[in-house]
């Protein structure tokens, strides 16, 4: 299972359908978390897997249907449903409610409408994380979670890059659709006139961000500011001095304003 993009877990009995949703989805270079056609296969999934998003029918084979497995898989762990079905009667949409989905889309679908549920589906918690910083609290609901952050403040020009963090996980827009990075993977983080560069042991992603932009909204102990243009990952460090810290291939100037708290994070004094 790929760690750099959007795993998506589909729950649907009809197995053509299953795997035409697969094959779109792995087309707009999203990652399938694997396929399920009854609540007792799913859960099982979720458990094992690292399920971003879930792409749920409502007419499940066995005695639960949809819903009601919408409802177990929230209590383990709050994650974004999308319902994908035919069934759109009012009792139905009542109990669809109930656990408050990411989004309603249904049947017969179109591909690019799924993409743009689950794109809003991240965007979404976005407002929700930033709605919960205002207010001090949170908002969640049964079945919604707000643990994403978004990178920049309104009107600063970041609309076409977006950052979020999840947990242990980064999402990086590019192109159109979210890329996820393990926080483990980063190597270091430079600031460039007006981008950033993220660097992992992968590749580099750049994004048109500021340092202090990023800073304020990607919490993780492991992130040291060195200098007022990097940040590196301690863990990631293979050396340093005074002057100087190494990371991968790259040789990192340490800023005499930064010394002392970079100093302070091995326990020097």
């Amino acid at each position: 299972m790929s760690t750099e993009k959007v795993n998506i877990l589909i729950v649907e009995d009809e197995s053509i359908v299953a795997l035409d949703l697969s094959e779109g989805l792995k087309r707009g270079g999203y990652t399938v978390a694997g396929i399920a056609n009854n609540a007792q296969a799913a859960k099982t999934l979720f458990e094992k897997g690292e399920t971003d998003i879930v792409l749920m029918d409502i007419h499940l084979k066995g005695e639960k249907d949809g819903i009601d497995t919408v409802v177990e898989l929230m209590k383990i762990k709050p994650t974004p449903v999308i319902y994908l079905t035919a069934y759109t009667d009012a009792v139905t949409i009542e109990r669809v409610k109930k656990t408050y989905p990411a989004a309603f889309l249904s049947k017969p679908y179109n591909i690019r409408n799924v993409q743009i549920a689950i794109e809003l589906a991240l965007n979404n918690l976005v407002a929700g994380r930033d709605s919960d910083a205002k207010t001090g609290g949170t908002s969640a609901k049964p079945g919604e979670t707000t643990g994403f952050a978004e990178n920049g403040s309104k009107g600063q020009g970041t609309d076409k890059e977006t950052i979020l963090q999840w947990n242990d996980c980064l999402f990086v827009k590019t192109n159109y659709q979210f890329v996820k990075i393990p926080l483990s993977s980063l190597l270091y983080v430079s600031a460039e006139n007006n981008y950033i560069h993220i660097v992992t042991s992968e590749r580099k992603y750049v994004l048109r961000l500021s340092l202090n932009q990023f800073m304020e909204k990607v919490c993780w102990n492991k992130l040291c500011r060195i200098h007022r243009s990097h940040l590196v990952n301690t863990d990631a460090i293979q050396s340093f001095t005074e002057q100087e810290v190494t990371v991968g291939r790259e040789v990192l100037p340490v800023g005499k304003q930064f010394k002392e708290a970079f100093w302070q994070q091995f326990g020097f004094r």
